[in-house]
């Protein structure tokens, strides 16, 4: 745990190497990084923290202030704390935020890594109001949901993503730990609308990238990062075949709250 004057932040570490420092996306926190740093046998530094508002990562936002500066500054800290420069991953909004940090440029990055980031606004910037408008129907719907008394309203949010029943095929505790966050999760939605991407600011970026998406994840998704990959400079793409997906996925899900 990193002590901050601004709230704590999830911090862990295992194995030596080349550092990587991994980002959950919403609703989960680093442990659902274990069956991938698994598969790594100690040969890399892994470094996980959770994402404001989840795990033991103190909330700094507020319905008032949801700039995504404040994710990028607990994840600058994450970077510091491991004394060096580090390649970077995040994964799903944990992605977006990763990208806020390498766009700041306040921390020494070796590599990003965007894993199918929610980027909703260069959907807009460029015109694909059919992507942008599929992000904006689910994510007010939700909304609205939550507002009127739904508990699980969020369920609304996994079924984009995950395809119907993706939420109801959860463990219970799973799906109870994720009604419980919908609160921080609408602020990482407002986070995102407020990130005003645009194909100029993205080529500001200097870090070397590699931006991917499952190859049967929603379209919306799919086309947002595909846009990311464009206009950041030099940056590789890559999608992920739909039966690995699935694998890491269905491992992940039970690590959410462990």
């Amino acid at each position: 745990m990193i002590e901050d004057g601004r709230g704590c932040i999830d911090y862990d570490e295992a194995g030596a190497g080349p550092t990587v420092v991994l980002v959950p996306g919403s609703c989960s926190t680093g442990a659902a990084w274990r069956p991938v740093t698994a598969q790594w046998e100690n040969k890399y530094r892994a470094v996980t923290t959770s994402l404001l508002g989840y795990g033991g990562t103190q909330e700094r936002r507020s319905v008032a202030d949801t700039d995504i500066a404040h994710e990028a500054e607990a994840l600058e800290a994450v970077i510091r704390r491991t004394g060096g420069p580090a390649h970077l991953v995040g994964h799903s909004f944990g992605a977006l935020s990763a990208l806020a940090v390498a766009l700041r440029g306040r921390v020494p990055l070796l590599s990003l890594t965007i894993a199918e980031a929610p980027a909703p606004e260069i959907l807009r910037h460029m015109g694909e109001y059919r992507h942008y408008l599929a992000f904006r129907t689910m994510s007010d719907a939700y909304s609205a949901a939550y507002q009127a008394g739904d508990s699980a309203a969020i369920e609304r949010m996994i079924d984009f993503y995950g395809g119907a029943g993706t939420f109801a095929s959860w463990p219970q505790r799973v799906r109870d730990y994720a009604s419980q966050t919908t609160p921080v999760n609408l602020l990482d939605w407002a986070s995102a609308y407020g990130f005003d991407l645009t194909p100029e600011l993205l080529a500001t970026v200097d870090t070397p990238t590699l931006a991917c998406w499952g190859e049967a994840s929603h379209p919306a998704a799919r086309r947002a990062n595909q846009l990311l990959g464009q206009f950041i400079p030099n940056a590789a793409v890559a999608t992920i075949a739909q039966h690995v997906a699935r694998a890491e996925d269905s491992a992940a899900v039970p690590a959410l709250t462990n």
